[in-house]
């Protein structure tokens, strides 16, 4: 498909602007559901560790610690989770999810508090930790990790299709353009025909487009073309022009 080069500023421009709306509505996509993944993720991890917290008030007033390791069990195959640990209130792990062991870095620095906590566990990878107090955490605490890495291929498979589509519609939209820039180039082409036309004295050639019918800007041009022309050589476009002919015939 061939562009013309009166046209390639304006198309360039729609194929730019094309790729900006793309662009920002993929960035904007892509923010919007991690948002909305690690919000919902963060809020049920929240929702089960209170709901391991107030199960094991009994249990850790008991000391019955394997009651406890299997509670917390239950709650390691739910999705996103990737461990739990319990401690009580002077900082000792009561039980956890951990194979073989606790990692060294939440050893040294266990998670205080209720706000979430972003870690980085060498050979396990990145992680969001929050934590539920047990009974106001007198007796201790609920820590989960969700694993980062699970919520991006989340966020790449809910926004997949979108980008997709979006490529789609850019793709598509950029043909239309050429398609419609062409459009209105034809009638510049016959114009430029028509104006060349009138230079070389061809009018009277049946293959020459007439555009002074048209009642566009392009009409104007050509019906100024013809009075210019006529201005040059009157008497040749008197018996050359084929609007003449037609009215000798």
């Amino acid at each position: 498909m061939r562009i013309s080069r009166f046209t390639q500023k304006t198309l360039f421009g729609i194929i730019a602007l094309f790729a900006l709306i793309g662009i920002s509505t993929s960035i904007l996509s892509i923010e919007a559901v991690d948002t909305q993944l690690s919000n919902e993720y963060e809020t049920n991890s929240r929702g089960i560790a209170k709901t391991i917290a107030d199960a094991s008030v009994d249990i850790i007033l008991n000391r019955d610690l394997s009651a406890l390791q299997s509670l917390i069990d239950q709650f390691i195959e739910v999705q996103g989770i990737n461990y739990i640990y319990v401690m009580n209130e002077t900082g000792e792990f009561l039980a956890h999810t951990f194979v073989p062991g606790i990692p060294v870095d939440i050893q040294a620095n266990p998670s205080i508090g209720s706000e979430a906590v972003l870690r980085n566990i060498p050979g396990r990878g990145d992680f969001v930790e929050v934590s539920s107090p047990i009974l106001a955490g007198v007796a201790g605490s609920v820590h989960i990790g969700m694993d980062l890495d699970l919520i991006s291929i989340k966020v790449q498979q809910a926004i997949g299709q979108q980008i997709y589509l979006i490529a789609g519609v850019f793709f598509i939209g950029i043909f239309a353009a050429i398609w419609l820039v062409n459009l209105i180039t034809k009638p510049v082409e016959q114009l430029q025909e028509f104006a060349t036309g009138l230079a070389k004295g061809e009018l009277g050639e049946s293959d020459q487009p007439d555009l002074t019918d048209r009642k566009d800007e392009l009409g104007n041009l050509a019906r100024l073309f013809v009075f210019y022309a006529r201005i040059a050589d009157p008497a040749k476009l008197e018996t050359d022009s084929p609007r003449n002919s037609e009215q000798e015939s």
